[in-house]
């Protein structure tokens, strides 16, 4: 199993300042994530930063760009200020919820793990100790104002068990020099990395296969990149 399948950030928010300013988002009306086959029950989303800049475009694929903030993370200083903190490229930012009794199954998002140069960080707002949060076969235990990556790459799967909503807010970033120092204070094994982005040529060729059949913008441009591994080998 990866040592970096999750790491909790030496990052820390105050509870009541996210709390403030998602009473704010609560407003407004949250669209349904598009990942309908992914799972059962209410998973809803708003948009504080999107490709448009409106706050119902909930799509995070890694080949869109020109990522904006949204009118309505203006309004939230907090959620504001936490993201200007990222001194990094930041792409889409998300607050999603988990309705109780909600199961997103699991899964793997190709591609979106730290050796790819892209990070998702998830800091919880709201959450209840019978919210389940398995990546790569381990649980992860995320409190309320911390700070945490996982690698969605590896199989992820979420069961809120609980009674209350689990709310989060999700920033997506590109790897830089800043975010390097981030991890590596945090224990992230960069020599575990290097180890694992040597896919032979048939593991390529499968995650090819699986790329194809989602025929999105985003897995065609995976696909493509990965044809042109395979064929500099």
């Amino acid at each position: 199993m990866s040592r970096n399948r999750f790491l909790k950030l030496p990052l820390q928010y105050n509870v009541n300042r996210l709390l403030t300013d998602l009473d704010e988002c609560v407003k407004t009306h949250w669209q349904s994530h598009f990942n309908t086959a992914d799972y059962s029950g209410e998973w809803t989303s708003i948009a504080l930063r999107s490709a448009s800049g409106n706050t119902d475009d909930i799509y995070a694929l890694p080949a869109a760009t020109g990522f904006q903030n949204t009118p309505l993370l203006e309004t939230c200083t907090y959620f504001k200020s936490i993201v200007d903190g990222f001194l990094c490229e930041i792409e889409a930012v998300r607050l999603l919820s988990l309705s109780p009794g909600s199961h997103i199954k699991e899964h793997r998002d190709l591609h979106q793990g730290y050796e790819y140069g892209f990070f998702r960080l998830h800091i919880p707002i709201k959450t209840v100790p019978q919210v389940v949060f398995r990546v790569d076969g381990v649980d992860m235990d995320m409190q309320p104002g911390e700070c945490w990556y996982a690698n969605f790459h590896l199989p992820h799967s979420v069961q809120n068990n609980g009674s209350e909503p689990r709310i989060h807010l999700i920033i997506d970033g590109k790897r830089n020099a800043w975010s390097d120092a981030i991890f590596a204070g945090a224990g992230y094994d960069f020599e575990e990395e290097k180890q694992n982005l040597a896919y032979d040529r048939d593991t390529k060729l499968k995650m090819i296969e699986a790329l194809e059949t989602m025929d999105t913008e985003a897995s065609r441009e995976l696909v493509r990149k990965l044809k042109l591994e395979i064929q500099g080998n």
